[in-house]
């Protein structure tokens, strides 16, 4: 998370060990390049790393609070909080640290014995499906029905980003509880429900688009002739999964509806197809070229959007 002294806000999260570090040092050269006068400005700065491997972690940290550093570039990066300033009651916290959190029992564990419940957030499509006895999750046709309600006509809606605290809180309702109220005050404002959908799709192990789909949808938007192109991706859309075909068809719909209502809120195909594309469609292993994946990703969004009807309508239509 970086906060700079103008009250902007940046995260950046991965579960990446080598990636996360990558933008460390990236971030942290370009502070140190910083002009000797704006030190002042930059001294304000904080970077925290959030990883999933938590004694690799300390181990970083721990290395990292050793490098000597310049006197005014002191926190700039890392503000390390010790119970104790003494070297050994230091490494007796860390030691301790490492003892818990190799004993911590899995999440798995923690399950089978009701202590936590099944998530929504980060769990397989089918496996929340199977899980309401339905082909669509609950928690996205609530999004949905909400941002039909009351934010069809907010400017910027889906490309706007919600408030990342209270975005959490949502999360963290939704796997807790059963029910929930998204006309509740706490909710009011309608980027942190079009938010929690986007971290609800971006969360899931594997795409809205399944893995092995991926080539095959690229292949397809290449095809030059529109008719064949279109062909093609109705083809195989209809070899999905049920819950992801039905949760796609239902999602790609009230995009429709939001790219409708353009004029107002000023979210055309093209701009749904750039917010969309990478959340519910990426490559199981990156290769190649990223920014051509990406364009390909949004293109394939734009197209069903645009195409809806024929892509999802019957063979009548």
């Amino acid at each position: 998370q970086i906060t700079t002294v103008s009250g902007n806000e940046f995260l950046l999260q991965s579960d990446i060990d080598f990636l996360i570090l990558d933008w460390f040092h990236a971030i942290k050269n370009a502070i140190d390049r910083l002009p000797k006068e704006r030190s002042c400005t930059s001294r304000n700065l904080e970077f925290k790393l959030r990883r999933s491997s938590s004694i690799e972690l300390l181990n970083r940290l721990d290395t990292e609070s050793k490098e000597p550093k310049p006197e005014h570039r002191k926190s700039l990066i890392f503000r390390l909080n010790y119970s104790a300033s003494d070297t050994n009651d230091r490494n007796r916290v860390k030691s301790r640290l490492k003892k818990f959190i190799s004993r911590r029992p899995s999440l798995k564990t923690l399950q089978e014995k009701g202590l936590i419940k099944d998530q929504i957030f980060g769990s397989h499509l089918h496996l929340v499906c199977e899980h309401e006895k339905s082909t669509v999750p609950q928690f996205v046709r609530l999004c949905i029905n909400a941002v039909e309600k009351r934010g069809l006509d907010v400017d910027g809606i889906y490309r706007v980003s919600g408030n990342l605290a209270t975005i959490q809180k949502l999360r963290f309702v939704v796997n807790q509880e059963e029910k929930l109220n998204l006309d509740d005050s706490q909710w009011e404002d309608i980027h942190v429900v079009t938010g929690a959908l986007k971290m609800f799709f971006r969360e899931l192990p594997e795409p809205l688009f399944p893995y092995c789909f991926f080539e095959q949808f690229v292949e397809a938007i290449k095809i030059q002739d529109n008719a064949t192109r279109i062909k093609s991706i109705r083809s195989l859309v209809k070899k999905l999964p049920r819950p992801n075909y039905d949760t796609m068809k239902i999602l790609f719909e009230h995009l429709k509806k939001i790219a409708a209502k353009e004029s107002v809120n000023l979210m055309s195909t093209q701009s749904l197809g750039i917010v969309f594309g990478p959340t519910l469609l990426r490559p199981e292993k990156e290769t190649g070229n990223m920014a051509v994946h990406m364009l390909y990703q949004n293109q394939i969004v734009e197209l069903m959007l645009s195409e809806y009807s024929k892509i999802f309508g019957s063979e009548e239509d």
